[in-house]
Parts: structure tokens; sequence; C-alpha cells
């Protein structure tokens, strides 16, 4: 039974070495453990506040992002209607230029049109004059008494003109 039970002695001095122990650890390690706890506690809690921190910051530039990412798409859009714009009234000034130079191609046809007939009618007319002066000069040459053979005279010589 004396393995089972302890005696005084080895209480005395069990006591006595924990309390030894007790009073070391208080004034040696007791506060540098505590410390470190508490600093361990404030590091983690600043890494807290700091992802926290993350997180806000990161949703603010979410939000930011999408703000820009609408400007952008409202900028382009503005873009796209100006250019079609710019595509439509350069087709438009196109069409209108090639219009008006069509309508002064044709103008200038008619122009050159009348010139070249009123070069024709002057041309008819001098061959006529001249159709009329040889005419005469043949009636002239002969001398006739008798007014059938000019008639006949004249009807031959216009037989054998052609108008044109």
């Amino acid at each position: 039974m004396e393995l089972v039970t302890p005696s005084i002695g080895l209480v005395f001095w069990t006591t006595l070495t924990f309390v030894l122990l007790i009073m070391l650890l208080s004034k040696f390690a007791w506060k540098p453990i505590v410390a470190a706890l508490n600093d361990r506690e404030k590091s983690i809690e600043d890494a807290l506040n700091a992802a926290e921190k993350a997180k806000e910051e990161l949703s603010r530039l979410n939000v930011e992002s999408d703000k820009l990412i609408k400007a952008a798409r409202v900028e382009r859009d503005k873009m796209l209607k100006e250019a079609k714009t710019l595509s439509d009234s350069l087709i438009h000034e196109a069409k209108v230029q090639a219009h008006a130079e069509g309508a002064k191609m044709i103008a200038k046809a008619h122009h050159e049109i009348n010139n070249q007939k009123l070069a024709a009618l002057a041309e008819v007319k001098n061959q006529v004059g001249a159709l009329s002066i040889q005419i005469a000069e043949k009636i002239l040459r002969k001398k006739f008494a008798d007014a059938k053979e000019q008639e006949a005279l004249v009807t031959e010589l216009l037989k054998d003109v052609k108008l044109n």
C-alpha cells in the first residue's frame, strides 16, 4: 500500500516545488506568454480589419469598374451613332454631287446637241444658198427667150438636187 499512498514528505516537496514553479512562471514566463498571446490576438484582429478593408475596396472598385464599363458602352454607342450619321451624310452628299454632275453633263450634252444642230442648219442654209446661186447662175447663163424652157430647166435642176 505504500506504493499507492504517498508519504507526507513527498506531498510537501511536490507542493513546494509546484508553488515555486508557479512563482517562477508568473514572474518570468507568464507575462511574456500573455504578451505574445495579446500580440497575436492584435495581429489577427488587424489582419481581419485589413481583409475587411480590402473587401470593401474590392467592392468599391467593382462598382467603379461597372460604371466605367457602362460609360465606355455609352461612348461606344455614341461613336457608332456618329459614324453612322457621318456615313449617311457622306453617302447623301455623294448622291447629290453625282446627281448634280449628271445634270451638268446632260445640260452640256443638250448644249452640244444644240450647237451641232445650229451648225448643221447653218451648213444646210449655206448649201441651199450655194445651190440657189448655182441655179441662178445657170439660168442667167442661158439666155432663154421662152419661159417654158426656164421652168423645165429649174425642174430638171431641182431633180438633180438631193435634200438631206
